[in-house]
């Protein structure tokens, strides 16, 4: 078999396997988009995530993105609060942070639309973060 010919299968493996491995990082992405619900005390909070990466809960709208195995947010008052994240399925759960114990929220649809009216605040610098 010719040297060129063992080179081109062997380059094209190569540009294949590196094609799929990027195809399987696309599909093992946290997919946070949806509308979700979380138990705090006695009463249920909807929490809407969408992908403009805006997250909605109330009438607070924060800035999110994922980094690693963590969920960084911000108000918009130019700092990144930081939480553990755990996604299994429709089921996510929250940890550090500000938060007492981890939160688990569930969810429970698809997400609505932002409001015009609702802008998404600026995100803080990459390197700024919530330090307790």
């Amino acid at each position: 078999m010719p040297l060129r010919f063992v080179l081109a299968i062997t380059c094209s493996l190569a540009v294949a396997s590196g094609l799929a491995a990027q195809t399987t990082e696309a599909v093992h992405r946290p997919r946070l988009e949806g509308k979700w619900q979380a138990k705090a005390e006695d009463e249920i909070r909807h929490i809407i995530v969408r992908s403009d990466s805006s997250a909605q809960f109330g009438d607070q709208v924060a800035r999110w993105r994922v980094v690693g195995d963590s969920l960084w947010l911000t108000l918009g008052d130019g700092v990144w609060q930081v939480y553990g994240m755990k996604l299994e399925g429709d089921k996510l759960t929250l940890s550090g942070g500000d938060l007492e114990k981890p939160v688990t929220l569930r969810r429970v649809g698809p997400a609505t639309a932002r409001a015009d009216s609702l802008a998404i605040p600026p995100p803080p610098p990459p390197t700024e973060r919530a330090w307790d």
